[in-house]
């Protein structure tokens, strides 16, 4: 294929591709199975066309990123990345590809099989409408009396899972078309006014929403015209917060600022762009620093027309970005409205978050990171830059909330009780800062989630959702509250949501998987998880999470390539632990305390990984293992007796205390913990599991037996239930005593 074979775009219309049930429309483009919408990034269906229209031919990557992205300021991860998404909407697998081949370090091919599309005969037929990428969400309804299907708990996933942390609509509807052999004049002219009537109509359903009535704009990115990061950031910065100030003006409708850059990147005219995403005028601005200067350019535009309504340019100090951020966003809201609303002053104080640019920037720099975060060094960066902003400004309250959502996170990932209270005390700081900012509302809704307090967490994600850039992380959270309390119908809507704002976000695909895991759905985590990888390729807590969930499902060959993936990408504490479950699991257990140890030296703070060190000593061989299982399981128990004092719903944790303390000799407050584990409702399989253990370590062979039974009814496999010493004295029909099978532990 020649380097040019690329560029030449087809424009003849009814360019279609049809295999295994599958549409790709590249008119309407459009992207469907059977008559169901198959959401890509538009960046991905340009990739997928490209390799269709040179099919069963190699096209180089550079060719690709060239035609695609035009190479500019790109890697070639994000080819990496485009094509791991079309492999997960098509359910290709990169490892046995039916569609898309992979040629190492050369390029890809597209490899299937494909259909004779529908000749001018035949009635083309579809469902759905145009798609709407940017149409600003509306509070998602609470449905009310929707069916939840019961959970059906699955294990954990070791300490990964727990470290772990698609703007496109329905097919175009087809106008159909049929050839008519036209005998008289008369006939002819009814044939045209009727084509052309059917045209009229099909073109007022199918181009996109009407321009609406009510004064409307899309603010587009603001482009960096200094080529570096940190101005790019800067730039980014300024468009959010100018978007986030006109979605608080009364009577402005603005849409979503991430749906409105995809849209743009694929209706490069701005009158299409208004159009496909519903309103009447764009805001677009250009920013350079040079020096002590900064220069923007902005312009308002109407996309009916095509005219500048407003333009400007300002040439200032940096210090004075704020208040030309104030300008722009008062002339924006006169020519929409005409006037200047009631609430000016608390526009340009909205676009005001603090005095110091340095401040700023610093936030900037770890919101970026917050959104990008998988791992604790990228918590802890994230964690750097708001508290810098802090001491810049320390009445900085959107860094303040910053500083809770990441400290929030930490104790998720890693069960570090001290998190949660800083978290707690930034948190109320922050609120009593500036009580009704959105940022804080995400904040709290985080903070109660954690603790339990579903009712104040529902609130408080609820008044976030007030701000469009919130939305998807606002969606995230009720998600995840909802998935706490079982209602797993609820739970997938709101994840659903979020991906439909954000498709490209490897962490939602990442919350969606363990949702599905804790609720027993194994490949669907799995899937999710493969989703994320192919996002971030490169990201080692993601490997270990996609390794752990093989181990769950018995697949002991991919679950030890995925642990091996992630730590030659990076020692983590996720792939270590993992890989000392697996061993365990194979009887290597002098391996795998090795492993835990590892583990543990990179991130003591997780109760779970001193009680796996606790299990792997009582079962090998090391010397004065006695003493020192002893010693684990105490530091297991006190840790893990204050995580549940501040997260006491946590099932799992609680049928882990049971364990500990029964290695511990303390029998009644073991068995209450089974009680209180069991009582909870959550988490099924796992605690059934971990109950049977305690109790067969206590002596209840028949408890344990029943437990057994209820761990392989969710869904646990042999595999993991033969894997614990203690049970498989069970399986022999052996009584089942305090030591029996531990090596004299206690």
């Amino acid at each position: 294929m020649e380097p040019s074979g690329l560029r030449g775009e087809r424009q003849a219309g009814g360019e279609r591709y049809r295999f295994d049930g599958v549409l790709v429309d590249a008119v309407a483009h459009t992207l469907s199975r059977d008559g169901a919408s198959l959401p890509v990034e538009p960046k991905a269906f340009a990739v997928l066309l490209a390799l269709l229209r040179h099919r069963g031919e190699l096209v180089p990557r550079d060719e690709l990123l060239d035609h695609v992205w035009g190479h500019r300021h790109v890697t070639p991860g994000v080819l990496t990345r485009a094509i791991a998404q079309l492999r997960a909407a098509l359910g290709d697998d990169a490892h046995e590809p039916r569609y898309i081949q992979t040629v190492h370090a050369l390029g890809y091919r597209f490899v299937g099989a494909l259909e004779a599309d529908a000749t001018d005969e035949q009635a083309e037929t579809g469902s759905g409408a145009s798609p709407r990428l940017d149409e600003p969400a509306s509070t998602p309804p609470p449905l009310p009396g929707s069916p939840v299907d019961p959970p059906i708990e699955a294990p954990p996933v070791h300490a990964a899972l727990a470290n772990a942390p698609l703007v496109a609509g329905p097919p175009v509807v087809a106008p159909a078309v049929r050839r008519w052999r036209v005998r008289h004049t008369w006939m002819a002219a009814a044939a045209v006014l009727a084509i052309a009537l059917a045209t009229s109509l099909w073109w007022n359903r199918n181009a996109g929403p009407a321009l609406p009535g009510v004064a409307s704009v899309a603010v587009l990115p603001f482009a960096s015209l200094s080529g570096n990061d940190e101005d790019r950031y800067f730039a980014q910065g300024l468009a959010v917060e100018m978007h986030d100030a006109l979605a608080g003006v009364p009577g402005v409708k603005v849409a979503a600022i991430d749906s409105a850059d995809a849209a743009r990147r694929r209706h490069p005219s701005l009158q299409a762009l208004g159009r496909a995403i519903g309103v009447a005028t764009v805001l677009d601005a250009s920013v350079r620093r040079d020096g002590e200067r900064v220069r923007i350019n902005a312009r308002l535009v109407d996309t009916r027309s095509g005219f500048t309504l407003w333009s400007d340019s300002f040439d200032r100090e940096p210090d004075d970005v704020f208040a030309v951020q104030g300008e722009i966003a008062g002339e924006v809201t006169r020519a929409l409205l005409g006037v200047l609303p009631p609430n000016g002053e608390g526009l340009r104080e909205r676009l005001a978050p603090t005095r110091e640019l340095g401040a700023y920037e610093a936030y900037l720099h770890g919101q970026q990171r917050l959104r990008e975060a998988q791992d604790d060094a990228a918590l802890q960066d994230a964690l750097g830059y708001f508290r810098r902003a802090l001491m810049i400004d320390r009445g900085f309250s959107r860094a303040r909330a910053g500083v809770c959502r990441v400290e929030i996170k930490r104790f998720e990932a890693t069960r570090d009780t001290p998190a949660f209270e800083r978290a707690r005390s930034a948190c109320e700081a922050a609120a009593k800062m500036a009580p009704g900012l959105r940022e804080v509302s995400l904040a709290l809704g985080e903070m109660h989630r954690v603790r339990g307090d579903n009712a104040l967490a529902i609130e408080h994600y609820t008044r976030a959702l007030d701000d469009l850039s919130l939305r998807p992380a606002a969606w995230v959270g009720l998600a995840a509250t909802h998935s706490a309390q079982g209602e797993d119908a609820m739970a997938r809507a709101y994840y659903a949501r979020a991906l439909e704002m954000r498709p490209g976000d490897a962490g939602i695909h990442r919350e969606l998987g363990v949702h599905q895991y804790s609720t027993g759905d194994i490949d669907g985590a799995i899937a999710s998880f493969t989703n994320a990888t192919g996002l971030l390729p490169d990201d080692a807590t993601l490997w270990a999470s996609l390794g752990g969930l093989y181990l769950a499902r018995g697949d002991a060959d991919r679950a030890a390539e995925g642990f091996n993936r992630s730590l030659a990408i990076a020692p983590s504490y996720g792939a270590l632990s993992n890989l000392g479950t697996l061993r365990y699991g194979q009887g290597l257990y002098d391996e795998a305390a090795t492993l835990y140890q590892r583990a543990a030296r990179l991130d003591p703070s997780d109760f779970r990984i001193w009680g796996n060190i606790g299990d792997a000593l009582v079962a090998g061989d090391a010397p004065d293992r006695a003493a020192a299982a002893a010693k684990a399981y105490a530091r297991a128990a006190g840790m893990a007796a204050e995580y549940l004092a501040v997260k006491p719903g946590d099932a799992q944790a609680a049928a882990l205390l049971g364990w500990y303390r029964a290695n511990l000799g303390q029998r009644d407050p073991a068995l209450a913990d089974v009680a209180h584990a069991e009582a909870l409702g959550t988490e099924q399989a796992e605690v059934a599991l971990i109950n049977a253990q305690t109790l067969a370590l206590l002596g209840d062979a028949d408890g344990a037996r029943g437990r057994m039974q209820l761990a392989r009814e969710a869904g646990i496999p042999d595999e993991r239930i033969e894997s614990a010493p203690v049970l498989r004295a069970l399986g022999t029909g052996k009584d089942v005593s305090l030591d029996d099978g531990r090596g004299g532990a206690l």
